[in-house]
């Protein structure tokens, strides 16, 4: 009998989860693009981001590396497997509240709109910068569902130093405007 599902970890398991996860991303980068255009025109403001130039490419690029280390690993299907898939489901999860708490000014830019109160509702109520908890929740999820043992840990924590000084940018861009309850979006 012929295995719908393999019972290791394969190429064909981590393509297709690798597949999932990038048509993923290319649904948040639209919406991403959308809400940019519509707030820099209501007069939103780009801050500078030193990291933005390298998270682009980061982002997507530490996923395909865990994905072909697991691709590559022949691994058998284990609890690591499923608690990497549930933690990479729950991070999503809040990431989407998130971004949906943001609304129109979620963006993967740094962007300011003087004036404009922080978002205090969602996720938000909790912490200050949930879709980046969610991004940490991700990266580690698809490092146990992947069993990458060395691209997992190495790059979610390069991932994570580049979200340290991303929120650095954040909090100099709120800082800096005129009226401190204004919001930065890329809460990503």
């Amino acid at each position: 009998m012929v295995a719908i599902w393999p019972d290791t970890l394969s190429v064909a398991f981590a393509g297709t989860v690798i597949l999932i996860v990038l048509i993923g991303m290319l649904a948040e980068l639209r919406v991403s693009q959308v809400n940019g255009k519509e707030y820099r025109r209501q007069g939103a403001i780009d801050a500078p981001d030193p990291v933005y130039a390298v998270m682009r490419w980061a982002y997507p690029g530490t996923f395909v590396a865990m994905a072909i280390e697991g691709g590559l690993s022949d691994e058998p299907l284990g609890w690591q497997t499923h608690v990497g898939g549930m933690l990479f489901m729950a991070a999503k999860a809040l990431k989407v509240w998130a971004i949906s708490s943001l609304g129109p000014r979620w963006t993967y830019r740094v962007l300011v709109l003087p004036g404009v109160p922080l978002v205090t509702s969602g996720p938000y109520r909790f912490l200050r910068h949930p879709n980046y908890v969610a991004v940490v929740g991700e990266l580690l999820g698809m490092a146990l569902m992947m069993h990458a043992v060395v691209t997992g840990p190495v790059m979610t924590l390069l991932f994570v130093e580049l979200l340290r000084r991303r929120v650095a940018a954040e909090e100099r861009a709120l800082s800096a405007t005129p009226d401190r309850n204004a919001t930065a979006v890329d809460r990503r």
